[in-house]
C-alpha cells in the first residue's frame, strides 16, 4: 500500500506544470474574447446614440428649426461621442427653404474607433477589409409641420 501511494506522489510531481502550460495557451484566447464582447457593446451603443441623434436632429428640424439649430442638438443628442468624429449634414431645414409639407432630412456619420487591439486582429483576420475604424451613419427624413 505505501509502495502505491508513492508511485501515485511521482506521477503528480511529473505534472506539476501542466495546468500552468494549460493556463497560458487559454488567457490569450479568453482576453481577445473578453476585449470583443466590450467593443462590441461600446459600438452597439455608439450605433444606437446615432440613431437617436438623427432622429432628434429631424424631430427639432420638423417643427421649423434652421440648420444651426438642428446640429447643435444633435451634437448635444451624441455628447457622450467624441464629437470630432460626428459630421452633420441637414437638409431643407427652415433656413434652407423648407416650408410647412416639405421634408427636412438629418444625416449623421459617425466614425468608431475600436478601443482595445481587437480591430489589429480583425484586420490580419479579414485581409484588410475590417480596420480598427467602423462607420456608422443614419438619416432620418420628417415632414415639416
Amino acid at each position: 500500500m505505501v509502495g502505491k501511494l508513492i508511485h501515485k506522489n511521482k506521477k503528480l510531481k511529473g505534472e506539476r506544470g501542466q495546468a500552468m502550460v494549460e493556463f497560458a495557451m487559454i488567457v490569450p484566447i479568453f482576453l481577445l474574447l473578453v476585449f470583443a464582447i466590450v467593443d462590441f457593446g461600446m459600438g452597439l451603443y455608439s450605433w444606437i446614440t446615432v440613431t437617436n441623434a438623427a432622429r432628434e436632429g429631424a424631430r427639432i428640424g420638423a417643427v421649423g428649426a434652421d440648420s444651426t439649430t438642428i446640429t447643435q442638438r444633435v451634437r448635444d443628442t451624441a455628447g457622450s461621442l467624441n464629437n470630432s468624429n460626428l459630421t452633420v449634414t441637414v437638409q431643407n431645414a427652415s433656413d434652407q427653404g423648407g416650408v410647412s409639407g416639405s421634408s427636412v432630412s438629418v444625416h449623421v456619420d459617425y466614425q468608431y474607433h475600436l478601443i482595445t487591439p481587437v480591430g489589429n486582429i480583425l484586420h490580419l483576420v479579414s485581409g484588410g477589409n475590417i480596420g480598427s475604424v467602423i462607420d456608422f451613419n443614419s438619416t432620418t427624413e420628417m415632414r415639416m409641420e
